[in-house]
C-alpha cells in the first residue's frame, strides 16, 4: 500500500520561497498520478498542481509561473517548489496519489475527487 509523507511547510514572508516534498514508499511512485492538493481555512480543497505518469503537467490558474512540480521516481519522491509566495498561498498543502490514468479536475482547477491515496499534510503559511 501506497504511503506518502510531506515535509518542506512552514512560515515564509510574502514574496518568499518554500519547497515541499512528498516521499513514497510502500510502491514504486512511476504508477501513480500524482498531484499537489491544498485547503485553506473555510475554503474548498483545490487541485494546485498535478504531474501524470511522465512529465505533463497542469497547474491551478493562480500559481502559474511561481509554482513548479517535479518528480522523481528512483528516488520515489515528488516536489513543489514554491516562489513569489503570497499570503492567498496560505493552507495546508497535501499531496495525492492515484493509479487512474487521467484527472482531469487537475485541468479545471476544481478538485472533483479521485484521489486514492493521500499524506498527511503539511501547514504554509505566508504571512509577514
Amino acid at each position: 500500500q501506497l504511503q506518502l509523507v510531506e515535509s518542506g511547510g512552514g512560515l515564509v514572508q510574502p514574496g518568499g520561497s518554500l519547497r515541499l516534498s512528498c516521499a513514497a514508499s510502500g510502491s514504486a511512485l512511476e504508477d501513480y498520478y500524482m498531484g499537489w492538493f491544498r485547503q485553506a481555512p473555510g475554503k474548498e480543497r483545490e487541485p494546485v498542481s498535478c504531474i501524470n505518469r511522465g512529465t505533463i503537467t497542469t497547474y491551478l490558474d493562480s500559481v502559474k509561473g511561481r509554482f513548479t512540480i517535479s518528480r522523481d521516481n528512483a528516488k520515489n519522491t515528488m516536489t513543489l517548489q514554491m516562489n513569489d509566495l503570497k499570503p492567498e498561498d496560505t493552507a495546508i498543502y497535501s499531496c495525492g496519489a492515484t493509479q487512474r490514468t487521467t484527472l482531469p479536475m487537475c485541468a479545471h482547477g476544481v478538485y472533483t475527487g479521485g484521489i486514492d491515496n493521500w499524506g498527511q499534510g503539511i501547514q504554509v503559511t505566508v504571512s509577514l
